[in-house]
């Protein structure tokens, strides 16, 4: 039994031959990117500056077609505002396709209006490509005419060029639903 449990503590020549192939391998680098010579590394900062830019935009009333700009164009992309779909139009489905994420913002434009609009608490993985941020504003239900504060959360993933492939939205969906109602309480 002594002499077993030896032969398994020292490996034979023929896996100590792989194990050195092995380490001296490196991994292999795959891109997505659509240019072939772009070698941009995603960083933090990268990624800080492409949620930070996105969120300018939005809070700039930029029309769709603007905030397209800062998405994939390589990956097919989706924004998803959760929520029940009985309450409002943008929530709690898929907007697939650079067209759905259009016809989000679209939808959005259409439905809601909203003043003073100010994102901070940035929350930046650039391992998994990932940026969380908070935002407040005042949001007005535009055939109600009724207002509310809210504070909401985004949660965007970035393609390898820094483009938003995923955009989450995570709101108060009962103020929406009540002021679409003309049911918002104001006191």
């Amino acid at each position: 039994m002594r002499v077993k449990e030896r032969n398994l503590r020292r490996p034979n020549s023929h896996v100590r031959e792989f194990e050195a192939v092995f380490a001296k391998q490196r991994a292999p680098t795959f891109t997505f990117n659509h240019h072939p010579n772009n070698t941009m590394r995603i960083t933090r900062d990268n990624l800080l500056h492409a949620a930070k830019s996105l969120c300018t935009d939005f809070a700039s009333k930029k029309d769709p077609d603007a905030l397209m700009t800062h998405f994939s164009t390589t990956h097919q992309c989706v924004a998803y505002e959760h929520g029940l779909p009985i309450l409002a139009p943008f929530l709690g489905r898929y907007f697939v396709g650079r067209d759905g994420v259009r016809d989000y913002f679209k939808t959005i434009a259409s439905t809601l209006s909203f003043d003073r609009m100010e994102f901070s608490e940035y929350i930046v993985d650039a391992e998994v490509q990932k940026v969380s941020v908070k935002g407040r504003a005042r949001f007005t239900w535009l055939s109600s005419e009724q207002s509310w504060d809210e504070i909401f959360t985004y949660v965007l993933d970035f393609d390898d060029d820094c483009k938003v492939t995923d955009y989450h939205v995570w709101a108060d969906t009962g103020a929406a639903y009540l002021a679409s109602k003309g049911q918002l309480s104001t006191g």
